[in-house]
C-alpha cells in the first residue's frame, strides 16, 4: 500500500442507529464519504437532507425538536477535537477520524507514561438562548420548541458565523457559564430573556415572560434589568412597562419572604412598611421593617440596576442610612436574593442586631407613621 491508497470507507450504520441521527461534514468525510456522494444523498428523494451548512441528517422527514436543537449546536460550535498524543487540535480530524462527533465531548485512550487529558467540553463555544432556551428551562408562557422557526444560538462575537436556516446566531463579548438541561448547552435564564426579549414586540407576552422569571423563582428581577440593560432594551417602551411589572412583582415575593422569614424564625413582630421622622422634624425616610423598642430598621434592597437611577438610588439609600445610624438607629440591609438563599442567616443576622441593642447607647427618640 502507499501513502496515496484511499482509506477504505468505514461503515455509517453505527452513526446512523444513534437517537440523533446527525453528523458533521467533517465526520462524514472520516468515513470516506465524499462531498460529491454526500451531495447526491442529500438531493429531493435521498435518504439524507442538509438541515445547516456542514450538518447532515441521515434520514428523511422532519427533523425532531431535540434533532433540530442539537443541529443548531453542531453548527454553531467551535471544532474541537482531540488527537491521540492527548493534545487537542482546533480544525484536525483525529477526533473525527475516530467517530467522534465534531464539538462533542469525546475521551481518548491514554497512552502509557501520559496524563490523562480532561474530556473537550460539549459543544465548545455555543449554546442556546432566546425563547428556545426558556422553553427548556421549563416556562409556561415560552412557545414549544416545534412551533418555533428559528432557534437562537449564543456564540463570541468574534466567530465568523452566518444566521441561516434554523439558527439564528446572537452574539457576545462574554460568553456566559452555560446550563446543561437534557443534555443540552443553555444560557442562563437572565441572559436568554434578554435575548428574547430583543427578538419580541408583543408587550404582553415580554410581560409574561419577565413575571413568570420571578415568580417561577428563576432569576432575581435584578439580574433582569442588568441584562435587558446591557442589551439596550431599556429604551423600548414596552419593555419599560414589563420592567416596571416586573419590579413590581419581585418587590411583593421579597416582602412575603421577609415576612416568612420573621415569622418562621421567631424574631419579634416589628411595625411594618414605616415612615421615620424626628418628633415637629424631617421626614427620615420609609424602612421595610422597624423595632422601636430595639431601634432596629431593615431595608430591602429591590433597586432594578437601571442605568444611572441606580447609583442615584443608592446614594439616596446610603444617605439615609448614615442618618439614621448617627440617630443610634441600626439599620440591616437585605437583598431578595439572600432571603430566597439563606433566610437562615438572614434572622441570624436580625437577631444579632436585636439582641445587641442593650449594649449601646440609647437612640433618638422617632417617630413611626404608616406609609
Amino acid at each position: 500500500m502507499t501513502h496515496n491508497t484511499p482509506l477504505s470507507p468505514r461503515p455509517l450504520h453505527h452513526l446512523a442507529a444513534g437517537r440523533r441521527r446527525l453528523v458533521t461534514a467533517a465526520q462524514l468525510r472520516a468515513h470516506g464519504v465524499s462531498a460529491a456522494e454526500t451531495s447526491e444523498r442529500c438531493r429531493p428523494g435521498g435518504p439524507w437532507q442538509q438541515l445547516l451548512p456542514n450538518v447532515v441528517l441521515l434520514h428523511q422527514g422532519p427533523p425532531t425538536s431535540d434533532e433540530r436543537l442539537h443541529a443548531v449546536l453542531l453548527y454553531a460550535a467551535r471544532e474541537r477535537t482531540v488527537v491521540q498524543n492527548g493534545g487537542e487540535n482546533g480544525a484536525g480530524n483525529a477526533g473525527a477520524a475516530a467517530g467522534v462527533p465534531v464539538g462533542v465531548t469525546a475521551s481518548v485512550p491514554v497512552q502509557p507514561g501520559r496524563e490523562e487529558t480532561p474530556p473537550v467540553p460539549a459543544y465548545a463555544e455555543a449554546m442556546i438562548t432566546g425563547l428556545a432556551a426558556l422553553t427548556l428551562h421549563g416556562f409556561t408562557a415560552a412557545p414549544p420548541l416545534p412551533s418555533l422557526d428559528v432557534i437562537d444560538v449564543l456564540v463570541p462575537r468574534l466567530r465568523r458565523l452566518r444566521t441561516t436556516g434554523c439558527a439564528r446566531i446572537v452574539r457576545t463579548t462574554a460568553l456566559p457559564t452555560s446550563v446543561q438541561v437534557t443534555g443540552v448547552p443553555v444560557a442562563p435564564v437572565a441572559r436568554a430573556l434578554a435575548d428574547a426579549v430583543a427578538e419580541l414586540s408583543d408587550a404582553g407576552v415580554v410581560r409574561r415572560l419577565l413575571t413568570e422569571a420571578v415568580r417561577g423563582g428563576h432569576c432575581e428581577p435584578a439580574s433582569v434589568v442588568r441584562e435587558l440593560n446591557r442589551a439596550r432594551l431599556l429604551s423600548r417602551p414596552h419593555v419599560v412597562d414589563a420592567v416596571d411589572s416586573l419590579v413590581a412583582e419581585g418587590r411583593a415575593l421579597a416582602e412575603q419572604r421577609l415576612y416568612r422569614m420573621v415569622r418562621e424564625h421567631g424574631l419579634p413582630e416589628p411595625v411594618w412598611n414605616v415612615d421615620l421622622r424626628l418628633p415637629g422634624g424631617p421626614l427620615l425616610g420609609g424602612v421595610d421593617a422597624f423595632w422601636p423598642e430595639h431601634s432596629v430598621a431593615l431595608e430591602l434592597d429591590t433597586r432594578a440596576h437601571r442605568q444611572r437611577e441606580d447609583d442615584a438610588l443608592w446614594a439616596q439609600y446610603a444617605r439615609k442610612r448614615e442618618h439614621l445610624e448617627r440617630l443610634g438607629i441600626t439599620v440591616v440591609h437585605l437583598t431578595p436574593r439572600k432571603l430566597r438563599d439563606c433566610p437562615e442567616h438572614q434572622a441570624a443576622v436580625v437577631r444579632t442586631a436585636l439582641m445587641a441593642a442593650g449594649d449601646r447607647e440609647p437612640a433618638a427618640y422617632v417617630v413611626a407613621l404608616p406609609r
